[in-house]
């Protein structure tokens, strides 16, 4: 018997059935559920601990990405002591799946800048890369991804990537990460005007993003252009590069989204690509790529409600991401030219800076060679 229905809704009978007969729960995906008691639970985390862990006989609980980004323990699992490595009876790696032809072998390209001259408050200051620039000003990450020369630039690598692909894979598709509404729909006539790409756009204020989704996946359009709507559980096989220009910058975010680009299909030509800016976070990312479960993503303990906000800002800052300590949302950046340009979900004006920029510069990362 299967059924589909909301856990905190099912009605006392159910549970009470369930409890004459031995019962072998299945959960996919079981990071969403966070928990080791009550007290540090969310909503899901709490259905599991208090209806099914008494329950179930057995329990067979699988995650592609066994961690949380608020470093909360998955509900059900065990962690070493003190290290907080979760402990896990069956690891079918990437490695591995990519062995088994199952899934590719992912290169990420980390796009620079050796010459960025920053104006702001009339002071000219000079940097030889993303890095070091976002380590000495209030300049925001936000403010490169939004930057429209520099948006153009790592838009053009995937373009060029994605004709190199479809010379042998006719089919073969791209997927753009946005921070913002309106974000996405700047990348989407950069891709249409300035590089004449065939453009779908996926974003909650859209109109049926499912059924977009959909008629993209059965398509042989270029690019899907997409706000928070094609991570985790998305399966498009066609994917094949991938623009991550999210100001989402978590370990396990990059990692759901480099996985829609990872699954093998029938095309002749399986390459993986995904394109980002070298900022510290995702350069960290990538380098340890080939590290199933990272070390940074660990359960931290801690003691009370209190103390979890404060840690997981604590963790936010420290681990995700060390250059996040200035606020992102409150500073743009300009390359070029200076424009006024809405980033924020509020659709609030934003401050302004200038950069001018140098030279590009690229870092190629193969994984599993």
């Amino acid at each position: 018997m299967g059924r589909l229905q909301s856990i905190q809704f099912i009605n006392d009978d159910f549970w009470k059935t369930l409890r004459n007969h031995r019962v072998f729960v299945v959960f996919d995906e079981i990071h969403h559920c966070s928990g080791s008691e009550l007290e540090n639970a969310n909503v899901w985390g709490q259905q599991v601990l208090t209806k099914i862990q008494g329950l179930a006989t057995y329990t067979l609980a699988m995650s592609g990405t066994p961690w949380r980004s608020d470093s909360l323990p998955i509900v059900m699992s065990e962690y070493s002591d003190p290290e907080g490595k979760i402990l896990v009876d069956y690891q079918y790696t990437l490695k591995q799946a990519i062995f088994d032809k199952v899934c590719r072998s992912p290169k990420l390209v980390l796009v620079d800048n050796e010459h960025l001259s920053v104006t702001s408050d009339k002071k000219v200051e000079s940097f030889s890369s993303i890095l070091e620039m976002l380590k000495q000003t209030k300049t925001s990450y936000q403010s490169v991804i939004h930057n429209q020369e520099a948006m153009e630039y790592l838009l053009g690598l995937g373009c060029k990537k994605l004709a190199e692909i479809r010379t042998q894979s006719l089919n073969a598709g791209g997927l753009v990460v946005a921070s913002s509404v309106q974000h996405a729909q700047t990348i989407q006539k950069i891709l249409s005007q300035t590089y004449a790409q065939t453009v779908s756009i996926v974003t909650y204020r859209h109109a049926e993003p499912l059924a977009e989704i959909e008629r993209y996946r059965k398509s042989d359009a270029q690019w899907i252009v997409s706000v928070g709507m094609i991570s985790e559980g998305t399966d498009i096989p066609r994917l094949q590069v991938c623009c991550h220009m999210s100001s989402v910058k978590t370990e396990l975010y990059f990692r759901q989204i480099l996985g829609r680009i990872l699954r093998v299909n029938s095309l002749i030509d399986q390459q993986a690509w995904l394109f980002t800016f070298a900022e510290q976070s995702l350069i960290e990312f990538s380098e340890r790529i080939e590290q199933d479960i990272p070390d940074s993503c660990l359960f931290t303990k801690i003691t009370n409600a209190i103390e979890l906000e404060e840690k997981a800002q604590c963790i936010h800052l420290n681990e995700n991401n060390r250059l996040e300590e200035r606020d992102e949302t409150n500073s743009e950046l300009i390359w070029g030219k200076t424009t006024n340009v809405n980033t924020n979900s509020a659709d609030a004006f934003i401050a302004i800076e200038e950069l001018r920029l140098g030279a590009f510069k690229q870092r190629v990362i193969s994984a599993f060679i």
